[in-house]
């Protein structure tokens, strides 16, 4: 079932969501070669507390950490731990916040110097994806509008788009319905109407879209072990478009290396 928010509701999401962005800004501060991923996931859990918050994903279905944080050939779900950040790396930062019973979700890829230019262009086409995808989040569109936009960008420079894991409805819970798939046709899927709020986020393989899931049954990582890229946000479904609820403002303004100022 998928649940309209009200005004009021969409406006403590985009409290929630605020916190959140605030948050991704803290840890950009900090992603460099030589920091250990653990070191992240305390400095989020952190945050966001002090700020009157909780990390969505502590103890989500037994998930053990307050981030999702996957390197190079993990798609999503990784686990913070002592893992060092080595130059040419790419780390996904994924977290969701919840404020005042209301949940937020996003996600970044960062690549650090040293990434090679194929990789920078596949993080570079897949936030593009990204923000085709939201131009389709208005009512009156299908979900597959959205689908269909993030797939045929991607597909069309050979990448992956991973069809097991999906976006999501979001709110009062931190999944709910309806699914967000990254791959569809035009005009099919469920009706996007006013008052849903959804977090759209492609997962988008260099090479095959083919995935694995790791034996502690969260990791999943490409079958043929080249980078993944992961970009998120929450929006609202408006009449005339989308409202982006979260943001990567802080990031930008935070993280040293301007990878968007290169190999465009």
């Amino acid at each position: 079932m998928v649940h309209l928010k009200t005004p009021e509701e969409i406006e403590k999401i985009r409290q929630s969501a605020d916190l959140l962005g605030r948050t991704h800004g803290e840890i950009a501060r900090l992603i460099k070669p030589g920091i250990r991923t653990i070191e992240l996931d305390h400095v989020a859990e952190t945050f966001i507390r002090d700020h009157g918050g909780s990390p969505s994903f502590k103890n989500y279905n037994g998930f053990p950490w307050s981030l999702c944080i996957s390197v190079n050939d993990v798609v999503v779900h990784g686990f913070p731990g002592q893992y060092t950040l080595r130059e040419g790396d790419i780390i996904t930062i994924d977290c969701g916040v919840n404020l005042h019973g209301y949940h937020s979700d996003s996600a970044y890829t960062y690549p650090t110097e040293g990434t090679p230019e194929e990789t920078l262009l596949l993080l570079h086409r897949t936030l593009d994806a990204l923000y085709l995808g939201i131009a389709q989040a208005k009512a009156g569109n299908r979900m597959g509008d959205i689908s269909y936009a993030i797939q045929t960008h991607v597909e069309q420079f050979g990448y992956g788009v991973v069809r097991e894991l999906v976006g999501h409805g979001i709110g009062k819970s931190l999944h709910e319905d309806p699914e967000v798939p990254n791959y569809g046709k035009r005009g099919k899927g469920p009706k996007l109407v006013e008052g849903m709020v959804i977090a759209i986020e492609p997962m988008v393989n260099q090479g095959s879209r083919r995935v694995v899931q790791e034996a502690d049954g969260w990791t999943i990582r490409t079958a043929d072990r080249k980078p993944s890229a992961h970009f998120e946000h929450t929006v609202a479904i408006g009449k005339e478009g989308a409202e982006i609820l979260t943001t990567h403002k802080y990031i930008e303004e935070n993280y040293t290396y301007k990878w968007r100022n290169k190999s465009q």
